[in-house]
């Protein structure tokens, strides 16, 4: 379906932008093959490894089929706006204008640039983000208790070993007092990621590493990659809860799996279940990969709501088409009744589109506050 669907793009490209190049025909059958081929990269994916969530090419390979491919969304776009304006001036002169070619070159350099620009963007080591979140009945011991999320690190080739050593590197220099990771951590079987992911057993916080399933994990072997996961020194929390006390205080930390679980044949998200035996005067922070279901957590008296899965909506203005499936809950910081969200942009991003234009990647610190 990923192949035929972006299929489209290419061909308003090669009907609208190539053909009406004044060049040689075997130069524009040329440029067209290696833009068809570039459309077709979630086909490679499939034959690669099965999926089209897990390329399995070289690093540069995997970083050249997302420029180009970016790079092909980016100009059908631009083509389509150019046809727009050509259009309304026909109507209003009265006869069609002919576009000189450098308008459609600027074009194909704009296009090509800002692919490079957002690739560029998606693959770095994110850069810190600190926020502050004031949470009611905080235990005066918790005030400046700074917790670090991780999200949607999709390692894989594109996000390989040692990015992911360079994200630990970072991530234990900011000394926090605990790190959450909220899914999404791979793409990729065990076999193949299992030399990748090493380092995150590196990732060291006072209170531990805890962690939850994305949708992702289960595209890949579920319980084996959980059971990973635990031998890398995490705490893995699927519908269950921990305690972390400090000076006569505590908080709760609850994490659920993921929606996509029960189409999977395995238990679904259970709040209730995962705040079974939970303190009653302890906030309860809760994470939860996708960030649709906030009202149900916000009836069940969570605090605060760690969520993922949206990568922010990658390129600004397409955090549209990304609003509707998770409830409007796209980027940043929501309250919903009593309970805040809080939607991270990302650590990674799936590698089938892996671009990032006004919505930047993140290491998010976030520092608990005593509610007025």
């Amino acid at each position: 379906m990923f192949h035929l669907i972006f299929g489209l793009p290419w061909l308003v490209v090669l009907v609208r932008f190539i053909q009406p190049l004044p060049w040689l025909w075997s130069a524009k059958a040329v440029l067209a093959i290696l833009l068809l081929l570039a459309s077709q990269y979630h086909l490679f994916s499939r034959i690669s490894s099965g999926s089209v969530f897990s390329p399995e090419f070289p690093r540069w390979l995997v970083i050249g089929f997302n420029l180009l491919f970016g790079a092909i969304i980016l100009l059908a776009v631009l083509q389509i706006a150019l046809d727009l304006v050509s259009i309304g001036l026909a109507l209003v002169k009265g006869h069609w204008i002919a576009v000189p070619p450098v308008v459609r070159y600027a074009m194909g350099v704009t296009a090509l640039v800002t692919a490079g620009i957002g690739v560029a963007n998606a693959i770095r080591v994110p850069p810190l983000k600190s926020i502050e979140i004031a949470i009611p009945d905080l235990p005066p011991s918790f005030d400046g208790y700074r917790m670090l999320q991780l999200t949607d690190m999709h390692i894989s080739r594109l996000f390989p070993r040692a990015w992911a050593e360079a994200v630990v590197e970072k991530a234990n220099a900011l000394a926090p007092d605990v790190i959450v990771i909220t899914g999404d951590l791979i793409d990729g079987s065990l076999e193949n990621r299992r030399d990748d992911v090493a380092p995150l057993a590196g990732l060291s916080a006072r209170d531990g590493v805890i962690a939850i399933p994305g949708n992702h994990e289960y595209f890949f072997g579920y319980t084996g990659w959980m059971a990973h996961f635990a031998s890398l020194g995490m705490t893995v929390l699927e519908n269950a809860h921990v305690s972390v006390a400090r000076d006569g205080g505590s908080i709760t930390i609850a994490g659920v799996t993921d929606l996509s679980a029960r189409a999977n044949g395995l238990p679904g998200p259970d709040l209730a279940q995962a705040l079974k035996g939970a303190r009653s005067d302890a906030p309860i922070i809760l994470l939860d990969h996708q960030p649709r279901e906030a009202q149900t957590a916000a009836a069940a008296g969570v605090a605060l709501q760690l969520s993922g899965h949206t990568h922010g909506g990658m390129v600004m203005g397409l955090d549209r088409l990304v609003s509707g499936p998770n409830n409007g809950f796209v980027s940043g910081l929501y309250t919903v009744g009593g309970l805040q969200l809080y939607v991270n942009n990302g650590t990674g991003l799936w590698p089938g589109f892996a671009l990032r234009l006004g919505r930047p990647s993140e290491l998010t610190v976030i520092t608990f506050r005593r509610k007025g």
